[in-house]
C-alpha cells in the first residue's frame, strides 16, 4: 500500500505544472514568447474588439475597459470586476500579462490593483506592432471565455476621491501629478499639481516600449516627487492617470489614482481650480 501511495504521489508531482517565474511589472517580449504555452500565464489584449480579431498574440483573450465601468466612468463593484476579468482568463493562480493601447492597459492594471491582484499582473514591454517587428507569432482566432475564478480582495490604498485630494493640497508628502495634455491644463488644473506627459514614459511611444525604471524615477523626480513622497495621479477621467500610477509603482514610488479625475473635480464648487 505504501509503494502504491508513493507511486501515485510521484505521478501527481510529475504532471503538475512547474511554478512560473514572474517577470516583474514590465514583461519583456522574450519572456512572454517563452511562456506563451505556460498554463500559469494569461495574456489579455486591451483595446477594441475589431483590432483583436484582426490579429493578436496567440492565446490572448480580448477585454475592453468599458466592461469594468459603472456610472460616470467610475469602477463597477468588485465582484462585477472580478467576473469580467475572469472571463478574460484571469485566475487566482495565474500571472496576467496585459498588452494593447497605453490607456487601456494602464486602466486594466489599475482595475486589477483595485481588487487586490496587482502583484500578479504585468504590462508587456511593447504593443502588438512591437511583437510583430520581433517576428513573433500572431493569431486571429478568438479564444473562448475563461472559466477560472478571480477572488476580489480589499485594496484600499489604490483609489482616492475628491475629498482625499482636497484635504492634501497643502501636504508636502503628497505630490499630485496632472497626466493630461498641456492644452487641457491651460483651461484649469488641481492647485499644486505638476504636468507629466504619459508619452514620456516610453522610449518609443508608437511601440509602447517603456523607459528603464531609473529613467522613469528621474522623470517623476523632475516633477517634484522626491524622498518618501506619495504620488496621486489624475487626468480627464482616470485612464492616463492609471498608466502613470502603474509607472510610479514600476519606479518604486508609492502612488494612488484619482478615478473620476478632472471630470469629477469640476463637478463640485468645493474643489478649487488653479488657472
Amino acid at each position: 500500500m505504501r509503494s502504491l501511495t508513493f507511486a501515485l504521489t510521484l505521478v501527481a508531482s510529475l504532471t503538475q505544472a512547474p511554478p512560473t517565474t514572474r517577470p516583474g511589472l514590465v514583461a519583456s517580449l522574450d519572456w512572454l514568447s517563452a511562456h506563451l504555452k505556460d498554463q500559469n500565464v494569461v495574456v489579455i489584449a486591451a483595446g477594441d474588439q475589431a483590432g483583436y480579431l484582426a490579429g493578436h498574440i496567440p492565446g490572448a483573450r480580448h477585454l475592453g475597459h468599458e466592461v469594468t465601468l459603472g456610472a460616470d466612468h467610475r469602477l463597477a463593484p468588485p465582484n462585477t470586476l472580478a467576473t469580467a476579468l475572469a472571463r478574460a482568463g484571469a485566475r487566482d493562480d495565474a500571472h496576467v500579462v496585459l498588452y494593447g493601447n497605453a490607456m487601456e492597459t494602464g486602466w486594466l492594471y489599475m482595475v486589477f490593483a483595485s481588487i487586490g491582484h496587482a502583484d500578479r499582473v504585468s504590462i508587456l514591454d511593447g504593443n502588438l506592432e512591437a511583437w510583430r517587428r520581433a517576428r513573433l507569432p500572431i493569431d486571429a482566432v478568438a479564444v473562448p471565455e475563461g472559466r477560472g475564478r478571480l477572488t476580489p480582495k480589499a485594496s484600499p490604498d489604490v483609489i482616492v476621491d475628491a475629498t482625499y485630494v482636497r484635504e492634501r493640497l497643502q501636504t508636502p508628502a503628497v505630490k499630485i501629478l496632472d497626466v493630461r495634455s498641456p492644452d487641457e491644463r491651460s483651461r484649469g488644473y488641481v492647485p499644486g499639481s505638476t504636468l507629466v506627459l504619459w508619452q514620456e514614459l516610453f522610449t518609443d511611444p508608437k511601440l509602447l516600449t517603456f523607459k528603464p525604471r531609473d529613467e522613469i524615477r528621474a522623470l517623476l523626480a523632475k516633477a517634484g516627487v522626491t524622498g518618501d513622497a506619495q504620488v496621486v495621479t489624475y487626468c480627464a477621467v482616470g485612464m492616463r492617470a492609471s498608466l502613470m500610477y502603474f509607472a510610479a509603482r514600476y519606479a518604486g514610488v508609492p502612488a494612488r489614482v484619482y478615478v473620476g479625475s478632472w471630470q469629477d473635480w469640476t463637478s463640485s464648487n468645493s474643489n478649487p481650480i488653479a488657472r
